[in-house]
């Protein structure tokens, strides 16, 4: 493992421990004067909304919703009722759903917005019925409670440089293809400008795309115009924002009869097994048990009208909401060499489901274990 990626498997460490023993805290002891919930505390009896955006990329289903569910549970003796809608991409039906959590009168709302910004005025809508809002993942733009989230800007920086260190000194012998994520999602700004910070001047952008709706079907359809445009001789790399996306683009390469480093984000079980073989360069392990917890944290606190300093320690803005109590989550490349120090000891997944038949002799290559 590199020295980066080493100082990066400490940070998260470090960040994992700091949430811990936030959550042991006394929510008395912390002085969020931005609390939407100041009333009277409430007990565990408490009723939580969680919104998540869609259901193509796995880690919702897979990961955030369970963690998320499971830390409430835990934060409240196994008394909060926990009630879940998936947009699948959809803000039209997002708003909607906020809609159905404000009548079934949750006491808090966990969202994770398709739109961050179509989403505003139902965020408002929450505000104005008392429903404090944790924006989850993705700045959602309104008047939010509170949010955590990874450090996007990074995971965009993280991405170029792998890209970068791949390259070698090959970085200027051809073009390498941008593919962006959805211009609805914030995040995708963020991780657009991280890696362009890192990659302007030192690479040659042959084509750049921002992809619909994150769809690695779009991505895949982009990258086979890409290698039209630019002649498959000339494509050196790929900078991919997200596993999904990734995937699409190495179904064309390989139809093209291209072999070039592409970066991913999110660590899908899929993007591993990539890695493993050698198809895909990196990802972006982000750890969802940090960010889960945390938003359970965040969102029972102001559910029973306790502050927030204890676990929100950052502030963050956005265009509708200033210094918005956060908590922001460091993240890891994730490379062959550090499979196993990373989402096999986070127990994201075990080797089993990892090192299948197919991925056997790569995992034993790779000493995944």
């Amino acid at each position: 493992m590199n020295t980066r990626m080493r100082r990066a498997a400490v940070a998260v460490a470090a960040g994992a421990m700091a949430v811990s023993l936030a959550a042991c805290g006394s929510a008395k002891e912390s002085g969020d004067s931005d609390s939407e919930s100041s009333g009277a505390a409430k007990g565990d009896n408490i009723k939580v909304g969680l919104l998540l955006p869609e259901n193509k990329t796995a880690r919702y289903e897979k990961f955030d919703k369970p963690l998320i569910e499971k830390k409430v549970k835990e934060l409240t003796n196994d008394k909060a009722e926990i009630l879940y809608s998936n947009a699948r991409q959809d803000a039209s039906l997002q708003a909607q759903q906020v809609d159905t959590m404000i009548t079934s009168k949750v006491d808090v709302l966990i969202l994770d917005a398709v739109d961050a910004k179509a989403i505003q005025n139902s965020v408002q809508k929450a505000k104005d019925a008392g429903i404090p809002v944790v924006a989850y993942d993705r700045l959602a733009e309104g008047p939010i409670s509170a949010y955590t989230s990874f450090d996007n800007e990074e995971v965009g920086k993280t991405q170029g440089e792998a890209l970068l260190e791949a390259l070698g000194d090959k970085a200027k012998d051809g073009d390498i293809v941008m593919m962006n994520g959805a211009v609805t999602d914030p995040n995708a700004a963020m991780f657009k400008k991280g890696a362009h910070s890192v990659l302007d001047g030192k690479v040659n952008i042959g084509r750049e795309f921002d992809t619909k709706e994150w769809s690695p079907d779009n991505a895949n359809a982009n990258m086979e115009s890409a290698i039209s445009a630019l002649k498959k001789d000339k494509i050196i790399g790929v900078y991919s924002a997200n596993d999904g996306m990734a995937g699409g683009i190495i179904t064309a390469l390989k139809a093209a009869g291209i072999d070039v480093p592409v970066t991913g984000q999110d660590a899908e079980l899929a993007a591993v097994q990539r890695i493993l073989t050698g198809e895909q360069f990196m990802s972006v392990y982000k750890s969802y048990p940090q960010e889960a917890n945390v938003a359970a944290e965040l969102a029972v606190a102001l559910a029973k009208g306790e502050k927030l300093d204890s676990v929100a320690k950052d502030k963050v803005s956005s265009s509708s909401a200033k210094d918005v109590p956060s908590a922001i989550i460091p993240v890891v490349s994730l490379t062959k060499e550090n499979i196993n120090d990373t989402v096999i000891k986070d127990g994201i997944y075990t080797t089993a489901e990892l090192c299948t038949a197919k991925y056997k002799k790569a995992c034993d290559e790779a000493g995944v274990k």
